[in-house]
C-alpha cells in the first residue's frame, strides 16, 4: 500500500489558491450618453414660436429670417410658419467662396 502524500508546509492550510487566471481590467467599455443631436423639424414642415427646428454643435446650419441661435447653438423658431433649408455662397475672411446652409421660417399668408 502506498502512504498518502502529506505535505508539511504551511503555505496551503493559510492560503487559497487561485482557480482562475487573473483577469486584469479592460481599457474599453466607456461611454457617454447620446446628446441626441440633429434636425427636428424638416423642410415644408410646419413650426410653432420657441420650437426646436435643429440641435447641433458649432453652426453646421446657420440662422435665416425668423430663426434664432441659443447659447448651445440650437437653432429655434422666432414667429410660426413653415421651415425652409437653403444654401448659399458666403465669402469666407480668407476670401474663399464657401456654400453654408441655412434655416429660415416662412410665415404663414393669412
Amino acid at each position: 500500500m502506498r502512504d498518502a502524500h502529506v505535505c508539511s508546509c504551511s503555505f496551503h492550510s493559510l492560503t487559497n489558491m487561485a482557480h482562475r487566471k487573473a483577469g486584469g481590467s479592460t481599457q474599453l467599455g466607456r461611454d457617454s450618453i447620446s446628446k441626441r443631436l440633429g434636425v427636428k423639424i424638416f423642410g415644408n414642415q410646419k413650426v410653432a414660436t420657441g420650437q426646436i427646428i435643429v440641435r447641433q454643435r458649432g453652426t453646421k446650419f446657420r440662422t435665416g429670417k425668423n430663426v434664432r441661435r441659443g447659447a448651445d447653438d440650437t437653432l429655434f423658431a422666432l414667429k410660426k410658419g413653415i421651415v425652409k433649408f437653403t444654401t448659399k455662397k458666403i465669402r469666407l475672411f480668407t476670401g474663399k467662396l464657401a456654400e453654408r446652409k441655412f434655416v429660415s421660417v416662412l410665415e404663414k399668408q393669412a
